[in-house]
């Protein structure tokens, strides 16, 4: 869940790609699926539930913007945890962006819907669709974008080996590098 309660800025972090992905076993009662489509609307509801988008015609419009037009991308890239009745819960992927003539790795849309957090499903996730990258990419790093909102999810990327970069992934300074920096140490004392 995004804790609206802290200035917004925005961080990227990083992740070497051959970096050894810690095993995480998925609860029981649980199973990771791939995208098919008809799935954006699960997508949609999970990440509006943690806060993402005000809507879910929102989400479904990203959705259709920025994912939609690359099919065979999102059944090779994006991952849902669902539960023993087929309720998608969780969600994320593998995903890649090109910036300057290169595509990079990018660690993309991690949620779970409030009711199931607090019971591993995102580290679990976050170490399948790490796996992952390995089978997707040959350079690396792995990026992620995300916002000082989103500190517990930090708080596990950081776990789960990802460090921050003063950088933007095309190189230029992110101006809010310093701000993330205050904002995510007063939340370590």
């Amino acid at each position: 869940m995004l804790d609206k309660t802290l200035p917004y800025a925005e961080i990227w972090m990083t992740r070497p790609l051959q970096l050894p992905v810690p095993m995480t076993p998925l609860a029981e009662g649980f199973e990771f699926r791939t995208y098919q489509k008809g799935d954006e609307s699960a997508w949609s509801e999970i990440e509006t539930s943690v806060g993402e988008f005000q809507t879910t015609d929102e989400a479904l419009e990203y959705f259709q913007k920025n994912f939609a037009p690359y099919p065979e991308e999102l059944e090779r890239r994006m991952f849902f945890v669902e539960t023993k009745n087929g309720e998608k819960v969780a969600t994320c992927t593998a995903w890649r962006k090109k910036s300057r003539e290169r595509v990079y790795p990018v660690f993309h849309w991690l949620a779970v819907k409030p009711v199931y957090q607090g019971k591993g499903l995102a580290k679990a996730l976050t170490a399948k669709v790490l796996q992952e990258f390995s089978t997707l990419h040959t350079d690396g790093p792995i990026y992620l974008h995300t916002q000082t909102w989103s500190h517990q999810a930090i708080a596990l990327y950081k776990k789960m080996g990802f460090s921050f970069i003063a950088e933007n992934l095309d190189g230029t300074p992110n101006p809010d590098y310093e701000k993330v920096m205050q904002v995510l140490s007063k939340l370590d004392k």
